[in-house]
């Protein structure tokens, strides 16, 4: 099943995401969950770093939960807040 994970940073957080950037890859890279994409989401200026966005896949909505708590991005109060939803892939034209 697919989920899409949609967070958005505590005002003023750039400086926090960016000290964390590097624990964050490499806790995607190894994570239990496969990521189908993911990157941040912007602002209206379409640079500064708001939040995040990701399509995984997984087993379960508990498994995403789960990846979601143990980011590092979380760990440190990045997010101030996150939405997990089941998502039904109907088109993909890559």
């Amino acid at each position: 099943m697919h989920y899409v994970v949609h967070c958005l940073d505590h005002d003023g957080a750039v400086e926090k995401r960016l000290a964390n950037y590097e624990a964050h890859k490499s806790y995607l890279a190894q994570a239990p969950v496969k990521t189908v994409i993911s990157g941040p989401l912007l602002a209206d200026d379409e640079k500064t770093m708001i939040g995040s966005c990701f399509v995984l896949e997984a087993d379960s909505l508990a498994a995403v939960e789960e990846f979601n708590r143990n980011d590092p991005f979380a760990r440190v109060g990045l997010w101030k807040t996150v939405s997990i939803r089941p998502f039904a892939k109907r088109v993909d034209n890559r």
